[in-house]
Formats: C-alpha cells, structure tokens, sequence
C-alpha cells in the first residue's frame, strides 16, 4: 500500500520560515520524481517545486529564491524548506510522487495547512 505523509504545516507570521516533510511507503522512492503542489481557497492546484532522482530540481517562478526541495532516499523522504513566506503562500500543500517511467502511477498525500499571517 502506497502512503505519502506530509507534516510541518502550521500558522506562520509573514517573513518566516517552515518546513514541510513527505514520508512515503510503499513505492521505490529513489527512482521516483517528487514534488509538492499547493492550492488556495478558490484556486486550481499549482506546482510548486519538484525533483528527480539525481537531485535536478524545477521551481515555480512565485517561490524561487525562496523555497528549496530536497530528498533523503536513506529516508524515503522528500522536504520543503520555505523561507521568506508571504501571505500569498497560504494554501493547502500538497506531496506528490510520480513513476518515472509510468506517469499514471502517481500518489498523493493528504495535504497539510500552511497559513502566512499576521
């Protein structure tokens, strides 16, 4: 059974930082490209930031500078460090994790709440 977990959600004052965790089980984590997607009340999902399995990273435009993804495949792990947050930022984030090979074979997480306010 494929479980993606994420964690470190929370309320944060504008000019912060936090950061988000995705334990995942069930899949070869090291051979599949990770990301973490977020969605704002009324608004469609949006990708965020992703990696792949050699460590090549893809960010948004909206949080460069700003956010870094990274992977423990020790770990089966897969983080989001963001810094410097704004309220625009507010949204429920998302893990993802897709097969190389087989995009169909896609997972996600549950989500957790990041707000930016203050």
């Amino acid at each position: 059974q494929v479980q993606l977990v994420e964690s470190g959600g929370g309320l944060v004052q504008p000019g912060g930082s936090l950061r988000l965790s995705c334990a995942t089980s069930g899949i070869i984590f090291s051979i599949y490209r990770m990301g973490w997607y977020r969605q704002a009340p009324g608004k469609q999902r949006e990708l965020v930031a992703t990696i792949i399995s050699s460590g090549g990273t893809n960010y948004a435009d909206s949080v460069k500078g700003r956010f870094t993804i990274s992977r423990d495949n020790a770990e089966n792990t897969v983080y989001l460090q963001m810094n410097s947050l704004k309220p625009e930022d507010t949204a429920v984030y998302y893990c993802s994790g897709t097969h190389p090979y087989t995009p169909a074979l896609r997972y996600w997480g549950q989500g957790t709440q990041v707000t930016v306010s203050s």
